[in-house]
């Protein structure tokens, strides 16, 4: 390997290059002292001529290539000196001066007359420190990817509604005393009695609010829409949490589970499983002449019920190739990921048992007039709506524990 410095190797081709050019200069002045005298150059003189211009030119070319190398490690050097890593910066250096490729470069340069240019590897730490923020842009890829959402479901189970008043007044039949009986003719008759309670549901309010710059949401539509989105889901979250598990207290929902009929498993055999505590759920419903329409489950309490096996290893209701609809008993099986309904269940008559009344639909308003949004160029986007539950028949549902599943 050579020892020659980067600058040495220059010089080197600068003195060929100028003897070259001397020789090259006489020989022309021969071949043009030849041309006058006869008219013409001997064809030997134009060959040699021709040689010469064409190593010359190479020569030439060699000294700016190696001119521009020699530029690129000092202006590394000095790049990493700037920023005080001076042994870093000599590293680079030594590494391009002492490089095996540059070696062959310059010979092939001096005695072959070949051209090109050398690539020599460094380490690409060196390369880059010290860079400012910026001067080499990433790769951006097109639009936002955005984070999974989880599935919602209540709201399609459940009658839909409208209203526009700020409370559901309805009445709902507590009782029934059947007094009919056969009677004799020219007697009294009994009285049967009907009890009636009435029933009163607030509208409540479910909103919240987001601040964006006006400038990024009006330069990237998208983030707009993004944003758009993500607080319609907001909404649509709280709203299902509240259909299910609202406590009914203040301003909050009356969910259906709190409302719903406690699951008994009186009568049942011992060792009932998960599969016959979803059949008792349906007896129970039916028993309260509310036939269930469906069962939610939890995603993992489902996978496991899927996974059982009878003492020969084969699945009890699971089908690795099928593509059925998940169902029990007869009925359609909702899978959900709220964490409410892990290890638990409910069966109902989703229909007939509740009602969501839509007052105000979700919408999203954004406005530039909030506290101080004008004067810093912001804006206020507020997503909110307005709905009220009711659930007719809370016997029509029926939560309970599922028994510990072992596939």
């Amino acid at each position: 390997m050579s020892d020659m410095s980067v600058q040495d190797l220059l010089k080197q081709v600068n003195a060929t290059l100028e003897k070259s050019s001397d020789e090259f200069s006489k020989k022309a002045e021969q071949a043009f002292a030849e041309a006058k005298k006869s008219g013409d150059m001997h064809a030997e003189t134009k060959i040699t001529v021709d040689k010469m211009a064409t190593e010359v030119n190479t020569l030439r070319e060699a000294s700016e290539a190696l001119k521009a190398q020699l530029g690129e490690v000092e202006q590394h050097v000095a790049g990493q000196n700037h920023t005080g890593k001076a042994a870093a910066a000599l590293s680079l250096g030594a590494t391009v001066a002492k490089s095996d490729k540059l070696a062959a470069f310059a010979k092939d340069f001096v005695q072959a007359n070949q051209k090109g240019r050398v690539s020599i590897p460094v380490n690409a730490a060196l390369l880059s420190t010290g860079v400012a923020e910026g001067v080499v842009e990433p790769m951006r890829l097109p639009g936002i990817q955005e984070k999974p959402k989880q599935r919602l479901f209540i709201r399609d189970l459940i009658s839909p509604g409208r209203t526009e008043s700020p409370a559901i007044f309805w009445v709902q039949q507590t009782g029934f005393t059947n007094a009919a009986a056969v009677v004799a003719e020219g007697t009294a008759k009994p009285y049967s009695d009907i009890q009636f309670a009435t029933k009163i549901t607030p509208v409540s309010t479910i909103a919240h609010m987001f601040k964006a710059s006006k400038q990024i949401v009006d330069d990237f539509a998208q983030l707009q829409s993004l944003i758009d989105k993500e607080m319609r889901f907001g909404l649509k979250y709280v709203e299902e949490q509240e259909i299910l598990f609202g406590d009914g207290t203040g301003v909050h929902l009356h969910g259906i589970v709190p409302q719903a009929t406690a699951y008994s498993a009186t009568g049942l055999p011992a060792g009932a499983t998960a599969i016959d505590t979803l059949r008792w759920a349906m007896l129970q419903a039916q028993l309260a002449r509310v036939p269930a329409s469906g069962h939610v489950l939890h995603f993992t309490d489902w996978a496991k019920i899927e996974l059982l096996k009878d003492t020969l290893g084969r699945y009890i209701i699971g089908n690795p190739q099928g593509t059925a609809t998940p169902s029990m008993w007869g009925l359609p099986v909702v899978e959900t990921e709220t964490t409410g309904f892990l290890g638990k269940f409910m069966t109902g008559a989703f229909r007939d048992g509740a009602q969501l009344f839509d007052r105000e639909d979700a919408n999203v308003v954004i406005s530039t007039e909030n506290t101080d949004d004008f004067e810093k160029n912001m804006i206020s986007i507020r997503c909110e709506e307005r709905a009220a539950l009711a659930v007719y028949r809370p016997e029509a549902f029926v939560y309970g524990t599922l028994p510990a599943v072992a596939p």
